[in-house]
């Protein structure tokens, strides 16, 4: 065993994971690690640009298996008592994830602790948030939308939200630790989701065994957020509401039908097989 297992799912974004690597290499983190690129059959280069590093771990997945999928198959075949989902898209600050381990060890009681996420400029991301259901949906988009379009109030209030520790129902799986333990013990991720609500499902999970979840400020990283959406927006959307739709069947059942015939009258199609473009969220 090793202290800590950052695993990464990687799909076409050889750049990105370029970046994300470079970054866990200048410095490397001081706890005892190990690094697991799991890349979904990229057919850019990654895996094999991944392969430079020596002690870079790359797992060949066979397919384009998602998010969810991906991140259990690094699991799987990871030592770490603690384990590190990092999105592909990621740089990570010198120190950043020595001080996430710190606080996640003065916090037991805490199964996943989620750092600020902020995108290349500085600017906050809204890395958390309550339980999904109709109202909260609405008022999370409500201020990713503001966010997205500059609008400088939200931009103002996601800052404030983010300078605070806090306990949210969930936070980002762009980057997310969580201990071995608390994730075996919730049978890792729920593979039903391609894209999207993924985190969202973990972390209810655990906070049904009693568990915490934790955001804290003490640890920024930077997040290079909506490539998949901004390259193929109608497939990505697709992506989304047919996780949406899961996490409904699922936390939700007296909704779901509702939920369907909304996006049936919006005329979204909800195909059963993921779009091959799809990355990161």
């Amino acid at each position: 065993m090793t202290d800590l297992s950052i695993i990464i799912v990687s799909y076409n974004a050889r750049e990105d994971l370029e970046r994300c690597l470079t970054s866990l290499h200048n410095p490397a983190p001081a706890i005892a690690h190990e690094i697991i690129v799991v890349d979904n059959a990229s057919r850019d280069g990654s895996a094999d640009s991944a392969r430079r590093w020596p002690d870079v771990r790359v797992i060949d997945s066979g397919a384009n298996r998602g998010f969810a999928a991906g991140n259990n198959i690094g699991i799987r075949a990871s030592r770490g008592t603690a384990l590190l989902l990092l999105n592909s898209d990621t740089v990570v600050p010198a120190g950043a994830i020595d001080r996430l381990v710190e606080v996640s060890r003065r916090r037991p009681q805490a199964a996943v602790v989620g750092p600020r996420l902020v995108d290349p400029s500085g600017r906050a991301e809204l890395s958390f948030g309550p339980m999904v259901a109709p109202l909260a949906e609405w008022r999370q988009k409500r201020l990713i939308v503001g966010l997205t379009n500059g609008d400088s109030g939200i931009s103002q209030r996601v800052e404030q939200m983010t300078r605070h520790e806090q306990l949210p129902d969930w936070v980002s799986g762009a980057c997310l630790l969580v201990s071995r333990a608390d994730a075996d013990s919730v049978g890792l991720l729920d593979e039903r989701y391609f894209m999207y609500l993924e985190d969202v499902d973990f972390c209810a999970a655990l906070r049904a065994r009693g568990r915490q979840i934790l955001f804290t400020p003490e640890v920024e990283i930077v997040h290079a957020r909506g490539r998949s959406r901004a390259s193929a927006p109608e497939a990505t959307e697709a992506a989304y509401r047919r996780s949406q739709v899961a996490f409904y069947e699922k936390h939700h059942p007296g909704l779901a039908p509702f939920l369907r015939l909304y996006l049936r009258l919006r005329g979204i199609k909800l195909e059963e097989r993921p779009d091959a473009r799809l990355a990161n969220p």
